[in-house]
């Protein structure tokens, strides 16, 4: 038989989401008692009504009444109190299952690889709330529903004792109902997925313009974004009433099976009575628990119609769960509390996830311990992809990056980046103080290493003079302060703790000279016995250094001595 004609077994839930519902599983073993007695205490009115009509009325009974009143409010008491309990305790596993859930999701995005990224950073946020959905699906309404579907037999079982063929009328609608459910599910399913893409991309727009809302004014891109805003919302608006209207087919389907249902038991009662086979208190009793039988049907019609939609938001995020994290499970790395800095690229092929193009190209060069090197080059040519390999956000294709003659792949990412203090190009700050930037919560980079490393950066020229400034808050990304600025809190948080190598992309390119000449001099005293990794295009930085690798097109075109590779340039510049 072909590979292609076996058929494969039926998914199951993966183990990120399963795992906290199942560690509640006493707390939804309470809940199904609780529902067990609320179902049972239901029955309760139907006797009790049925009672009333048939006995207490014609004879008067005003003693029994009085006994059944007291006997009903107690049962209803309890129902009160256990209908309380159950949501009390459906939301306490919800909310722990809501914690877990979301805890694991964050912990896969940091350990994610850069290449398993995919879409805008606000699509890719959508894309992660969508746990919510799971969590409601999977933890409060699915098991409400659930709980009750299987009295459905035992409220139809006490029908049939007390009215006989009455008991046919909800049987009839039970199929019913689920049929409507089952039958919209592939126009839901193709809806879903497709208002899910268009919701996502509607958060994208918002979220790469609040992001970069000054650019946008100052460009004029407003226009642009507007049109893709306005795209997105008549799509996703489209969608969501498609989505709706095949939906309210199956509820209303379920409501009006209830309601006929109600008056199907009471015509055929009707007829019954006639015929001396049934009370009009049991024609009472059936009535009510029909409507019984057929409301958590109602339910699960409402749950099937949001099947669709969990069942494409659990693809999407089971796809990001299962994609490879920079740490493999099962795989042991080798953990290094310090390293020394020697750094070596041993014939390193690289290209960026979706291109052809090499970045790197056949790469081979070494750094030793407590060297200071720069890269140099023109636009394009592969210098901040070095400083991503070596930092390990990204592997090589080919070839190997080795720290202190390890692979970089067997080291812990924890390790290493712990190890390493790194101002990228792109200089992004936290939401926060200065202080919690510049010590990212490391409890071992104390008061006075944050005022040390931000004496060092300059940091300390602009904040010490602000009442309580290593407090200031700062909005998103550190808007309010220069770029200037920016880079220096970012040579603060990464010069802070005295780590062995230091990695810098272009770390002056918004200073003034006078800024950075002074930079320079503080510098000199830091970056002693420390390997650095410089990647700039001043000049003035190069005294910094004491060797020069120049790339062109991912290639290593000339290294060595920095004042021997200059000369060697210019000579042939000329």
């Amino acid at each position: 038989m072909a590979d292609h004609d076996i058929k494969a077994p039926p998914p199951r839930i993966a183990p990120w989401l399963m795992d906290p519902i199942r560690a509640n599983k006493k707390m939804y073993g309470q809940v199904a008692l609780a529902a067990v007695l609320i179902n049972l205490f239901s029955l309760v009115t139907s006797l009790f009504s049925m009672v009333v009509y048939d006995r207490v009325v014609p004879n008067n009974a005003t003693e029994s009444l009085i006994a059944l009143s007291v006997g009903v409010a107690i049962v209803l008491i309890f129902d009160f109190i256990l209908k309380s309990l159950r949501g009390y305790f459906i939301d306490i596993a919800g909310q722990r299952i809501d914690r877990d859930l979301g805890a694991a999701i964050f912990k896969r995005l940091l350990a994610m690889r850069m290449e398993a990224r995919k879409g805008s950073a606000g699509a890719f946020a959508g894309l992660l709330r969508e746990f919510e959905a799971l969590r409601e699906f999977f933890a409060s309404a699915t098991l409400a529903a659930l709980v009750d579907v299987p009295f459905i037999i035992l409220f139809l079982a006490v029908i049939a004792s007390i009215g006989g063929w009455v008991v046919l009328v909800p049987l009839l609608a039970v199929p019913v109902v689920i049929a409507a459910g089952w039958l919209v599910q592939p126009a839901l399913g193709r809806l879903a997925a497709g208002g899910m893409g268009q919701g996502l991309s509607k958060q994208g727009v918002l979220v790469e313009t609040i992001s970069g809302l000054e650019t946008v004014k100052s460009s004029s891109a407003g226009p642009l974004l507007a049109d893709r805003w306005s795209h997105a919302v008549d799509s996703h608006a489209d969608l969501s009433m498609r989505q709706r209207m095949v939906s309210a087919i199956a509820i209303n389907v379920a409501g009006s099976a209830q309601q006929i249902s109600y008056v199907g038991t009471i015509i055929v009662g009707v007829f019954l009575i006639g015929r001396g086979d049934l009370t009009m208190g049991g024609l009472i009793a059936c009535s009510i628990l029909a409507g019984r039988c057929v409301a958590p049907l109602s339910q699960i019609a409402n749950l099937l119609t949001r099947l669709s939609h969990t069942r494409t938001a659990y693809r999407q995020l089971n796809e990001m769960m299962s994609e490879a994290g920079e740490v493999t499970d099962g795989a042991t790395y080798l953990r290094r509390k310090t390293i020394e800095g020697r750094i070596e690229f041993r014939n390193v092929i690289f290209r960026y996830p979706g291109s052809t193009q090499r970045a790197l190209d056949d790469v081979s060069f070494t750094i030793g311990a407590g060297e200071r090197v720069a890269i140099l080059g023109r636009v394009g040519s592969g210098k901040s992809t070095v400083a991503r390999l070596i930092l390990g956000l990204y592997q090589a294709t080919e070839g190997a990056v080795f720290i202190d003659e390890t692979d970089v792949r067997q080291i812990h990412p924890d390790d290493l980046r712990r190890n390493v203090g790194a101002v990228l190009q792109d200089v992004f700050l936290l939401s926060g103080s200065v202080r919690e930037n510049i010590t990212l919560g490391d409890a071992a980079v104390d008061d006075e290493e944050v005022l040390r490393a931000a004496k060092v950066s300059g940091t300390h020229d602009f904040m010490g003079q602000i009442p309580n400034g290593y407090d200031l808050r700062l909005a998103d990304r550190g808007e309010g302060l220069s770029g200037g600025q920016r880079q220096s809190i970012a040579i603060a948080r990464a010069v802070a703790g005295s780590r062995p190598v230091l990695l810098f992309d272009e770390p002056t390119s918004a200073m003034d000279i006078q800024s950075e000449n002074a930079l320079l001099a503080r510098m000199e005293v830091e970056l002693k016995g420390k390997s650095v990794v410089l990647v700039t295009h001043r000049a003035s930085m190069l005294k910094l250094v004491d060797r020069v690798i120049i790339l062109d097109r991912g290639k290593i075109v000339a290294q060595g001595p920095r004042d021997d590779v200059l000369k060697s340039v210019a000579v042939g510049g000329q």
